[in-house]
């Protein structure tokens, strides 16, 4: 039985595990997009989403426990720089998993791990929603009162 095993150790052991995943994560916030195995970008999404989270929020709380898991301060600086930015209203789903086949050495399934508002392919057609509202009642529209035209007088025809 595999009761509370959430995580996918990847063959490693702990150290080598969060030190790739660290670095990682680095490469996706300096690329923007990352070719990588399935399962290390499956794992590498649940590494990276709560730190874009934290990132939302500069504050030297969050920036010590960023800089903690990534180690590095450039990508940490990148992080709550620019990529805070672009994704400050999004309310989550900050990377977008892709899979791309098999790799040609050993037959692994591959994919690309992207940040998804860097992305301008997908983003350029898509348009923000309208925030109108529709009310569920169907409530009849007042009847449009009849146009009455009045004629002209004698006097402005002349």
């Amino acid at each position: 039985m595999r009761h509370g095993k959430k995580i996918n150790h990847l063959g490693r052991k702990t150290a080598h595990r969060k030190a790739m995943l660290a670095n990682m994560a680095c490469s996706l916030i300096e690329h923007k997009r990352i070719n990588t195995t399935v399962a290390k970008a499956k794992a590498l999404k649940q590494f990276v989403e709560p730190m874009i989270t934290k990132s939302k929020q500069d504050t030297t709380h969050n920036r010590r426990i960023v800089m903690a898991r990534l180690r590095q301060k450039e990508a940490v600086a990148e992080l709550f720089r620019d990529v805070a930015a672009k994704v400050a209203d999004r309310p989550g789903g900050y990377t977008r998993i892709i899979k791309l086949g098999n790799r040609l050495g050993d037959n692994a399934d591959m994919a690309m791990i992207e940040l998804v508002d860097y992305n301008e392919i997908y983003n350029a057609d898509k348009k923000p929603k309208k925030t109108t509202r529709r009310s569920r009642r169907g409530g009849s529209k007042p009847a449009a009162a009849p146009v009455v035209e009045t004629k002209a007088t004698n006097e402005e025809e002349e």
